[in-house]
């Protein structure tokens, strides 16, 4: 699995998704009193399966979109970059076989946080993609 992000670590940087949030990505978690907008990703699950002799990993990877702006187009760019990126992408994974990169779901939703600043809305668009790696 540290192949599978270390692959969407590359595939990320100097992306259009990257500079829509000026860099801003974070595994698993984001500082705390991060600005906006921004995105972490994070493994939902993962789960061994085969076939025959082969043997593969379905693991479920979500991209967190974050935005503060009252505007949706900051938020929708960032979800048009994301699906650019990522939708049926390839993706260079040491030792191991990518057989598909599917997006899988988007949930869209409206959060009432609390910051450094106070209260606010953020708009929050979460992306589900299941990876299948062939890891024989």
């Amino acid at each position: 699995m540290d192949e599978l992000i270390k692959a969407i670590v590359s595939k990320l940087s100097g992306s259009a998704l990257s500079t829509d949030v000026n860099g801003r990505v974070y595994l698993d978690r984001a500082p705390d009193s991060c600005e906006f907008p921004y995105i972490v990703f994070f493994v939902v699950s993962s789960v061994p399966d085969w076939m025959f002799t082969e043997r593969f990993e379905d693991t479920m990877i979500q991209f967190s979109l974050f935005s503060n702006s009252e505007s949706a187009v900051e938020i929708t760019t960032m979800l048009k970059d994301l699906k650019s990126l990522f939708d049926d992408c390839s993706l260079t994974i040491t030792s191991d076989t990518l057989v598909w990169f599917r997006r899988q779901n988007i949930a869209t939703m409206v959060e009432d946080i609390t910051t450094t600043a106070g209260a606010q809305a953020v708009k929050h668009y979460a992306v589900d993609y299941e990876a299948k790696v062939q890891t024989d």
